[in-house]
């Protein structure tokens, strides 16, 4: 059986400023597109299909699009809710848009009923988990005061009763949302910490055939049974080194997985730039980041004027500024409430720009403006 195993679509989010809609949708159509070309027989989507619990009405209409094309093919789909969906509002119709063959798994009650998928070798149990936040979901699952381990677990316990109860050489699929410990995480994640501890073992998911993961954004192996297909597309500049796709994953007719990795279109390469302003402006061998999204990380001891706007006019898709003045590893490293005291109002700003700027003082133009706005709330305080 051929298995195509995606997670992580956060229809509506946005790169920054930079809206990624269309990206959205071009993924979308590959989607469909790669599920047609190799001939896939089901589809797994492990999670986090909307980037909040309310998404905005474009996202629920491309969201609507999808269901109707993947309807459309008559390749089934199981489909979980992650830890940025509604599992609610993501559930709803789950009924009627099963018989269309789009299976939506949101509530933890179904964990132990699987989607039954067939092929020539006989029956596949597919079973969604959905995201399971500890303090909604222990009492229910039984999983006593436990977190994220004790949940999931409890979770698993009810696929292996349900697997043994079916027919010898029953092969079974699960598909979850957890940090599972082995993966990589990366800033664009929403951190599941909150009511217990994160990481879950790999061995929670022993005796599957194969394991759809979903909630880290970077596509890595946990084991050769554990994948994570990681997201579509870049949603940080921590992901610029990503490279972004999805699994096909065969599963054949004892258990056996073999993988490999289908590229997702890359709506504009990320670049994460280092250095003085004037460096990034003129080195030549910046030129290949001209057209792609730039995080510009400036070094210069004091903040050039205009940074951004300048930065703009040789690449003009950079969304993100950060400033990471060198110091002098000389200089001395004394408090700020040090530096405070037996000080005027004028020395005491003047110092405060020298010290958030690395080391650079203000010069006589600052100064006079330090001057004039000091002396304009003095004035504003008579």
């Amino acid at each position: 059986m051929r298995l195509l195993h995606t997670s992580d679509w956060h229809l509506g989010r946005s790169l920054h400023r930079a809206g990624l809609a269309e990206a959205q949708r071009a993924f979308l159509d590959h989607l469909v597109a790669t599920v047609r070309e190799r001939e896939v027989d089901a589809v797994l989507v492990a999670g986090d299909v909307h980037d909040r619990a309310v998404p905005p009405l474009a996202a629920v209409r491309l969201f609507d699009d999808a269901l109707h094309r993947l309807a459309e093919l008559g390749v089934p789909t199981v489909m979980i809710s992650g830890n940025h969906d509604s599992p609610h509002r993501l559930g709803v119709g789950a009924g009627l848009i099963g018989r269309a063959g789009v299976h939506l798994r949101t509530d933890p009650a179904g964990c132990g009923t699987p989607v039954l998928l067939a092929d020539d070798h006989g029956a596949v149990a597919c079973y969604g988990l959905p995201y399971l936040e500890p303090a909604l979901v222990r009492e229910e699952l039984g999983a006593g005061t436990g977190g994220h381990a004790a949940v999931l677990g409890a979770a698993m316990e009810r696929v292996r009763a349900d697997l043994a109860g079916r027919p010898a050489g029953t092969r079974s699929v699960v598909l979850a949302h957890a940090f599972v410990t082995g993966g990589t995480g990366c800033d664009s994640e929403r951190d599941i910490s909150v009511g217990g501890t994160a990481a879950v073992p790999a061995a929670l998911f022993a005796g599957v055939d194969y394991v759809a993961l979903g909630h880290l954004h970077g596509c890595q192996t946990i084991t050769e049974r554990l994948r994570y297909s990681g997201s579509p597309l870049a949603y940080s500049f921590s992901e610029a080194g990503h490279r972004k796709s999805m699994w096909l994953i065969d599963l054949g007719p004892a258990g056996e997985v073999a993988a490999e990795r289908v590229d997702c279109p890359v709506p504009r390469p990320l670049a994460r730039l280092r250095g003085r302003l004037d460096a990034l402006l003129t080195d030549p061998a910046l030129g290949v980041h001209e057209a792609a999204w730039v995080e510009a990380t400036l070094t210069d001891p004091a903040r050039p004027e205009e940074p951004m706007a300048r930065l703009a006019e040789r690449f003009p898709h950079v969304l993100s500024l950060v400033l990471e003045p060198e110091r002098d590893p000389a200089a001395p490293h004394t408090s700020y409430a040090q530096r405070l005291r037996g000080r005027t109002d004028q020395q005491v700003a003047e110092d405060f720009v020298t010290h958030v700027r690395g080391g650079a003082a203000p010069d006589e133009r600052e100064r006079a403006e330090l001057a004039a706005a000091l002396e304009a709330a003095r004035a504003g305080e008579g």
